[in-house]
């Protein structure tokens, strides 16, 4: 599971001073101009792999700045990048991280180990603490990938000074996170089975129940807008490599298990 804990009171104790601007935070101060912000990201375990999806919306304050974002970002092939935060910052580290793990490859004539891709961003997230803690460049994303090493899709969430944590089950990053890790904590637990045993149709149903949710409660996140053909940015991640669900398959989901059953 992932969650950012309690990581802004222990920097409240510490001195610095937050103040709430919409659906952010401004470290800066509250004359600051909002920033732009990417909203909620997840990642699940199902039985052939992994899931990683983001919903569409990004936003400054309390406005909406763009309801197409792609926030899931192919890294290579076997790694995909979901942001929470700001997406300049965290676009430009999809980038960094996109063009190192190429050089690897085509210089050592293999892929760069899963240990030393967490490595990689973590390394990121570190540099970019001055501007994350300045209020210009805070990103709380979620890395996925396949671990050849392991045989097995794996999960991994961060703070914004590049803390690495794994996500057993699923992470969860954004401001529609608490809805969703409620949800699956509870599926988890008290479900008809755990999640990672979800064939890949269930899990995707779950996926849009759950971005479905989260815009029920929270105003940042664009959730699933059938009548402007909006649909959250899904990739399957397998030993095969990582693929795009497609938006048809995510429309006749949608309302065959999603609308049908409201």
């Amino acid at each position: 599971m992932g969650n950012q804990g309690d990581f802004f009171q222990l920097l409240k104790k510490q001195g610095y001073e937050f103040s709430h601007q919409g659906n952010g935070r401004s470290f800066a101060g509250s004359d600051a101009p909002p920033l732009t912000t990417g909203t909620t990201v997840l990642a699940l375990k199902y039985q052939d792999g992994v899931l990683v999806a983001g919903d569409r919306r990004a936003t400054a304050g309390n406005l909406v700045m763009y309801d197409r974002t792609d926030k899931v970002l192919e890294i290579d092939r076997y790694s995909v990048l979901a942001i929470a935060g700001v997406p300049a910052t965290a676009f430009e580290m999809a980038r960094v991280l996109e063009h190192s793990f190429k050089y690897y490859r085509r210089s050592q004539l293999q892929d760069l180990s899963f240990e030393g891709k967490l490595r990689a961003l973590s390394t990121l997230l570190k540099n970019n603490a001055p501007a994350a803690l300045a209020g210009t460049g805070a990103v709380v994303p979620i890395f996925a990938g396949y671990d050849f090493q392991d045989g097995a899709g794996k999960i991994f969430f961060y703070d914004i000074l590049g803390a690495e944590f794994e996500g057993v089950d699923y992470a969860v990053s954004g401001s529609g996170s608490s809805t969703i890790r409620g949800i699956m904590f509870y599926l988890n637990q008290w479900g008809t089975g755990p999640i990672a045993s979800y064939s890949e149709s269930h899990a995707l149903t779950l996926v849009l129940r759950l971005l479905t949710s989260a815009a029920e409660f929270d105003s940042a996140t664009g959730g699933v807008n059938p009548q402007a053909k909006l649909y959250p940015v899904v990739k399957r991640i397998t030993a095969k490599g990582v693929q795009t669900i497609s938006v048809d398959q995510l429309k006749d989901l949608y309302a065959e298990k999603v609308v049908s059953h409201v």
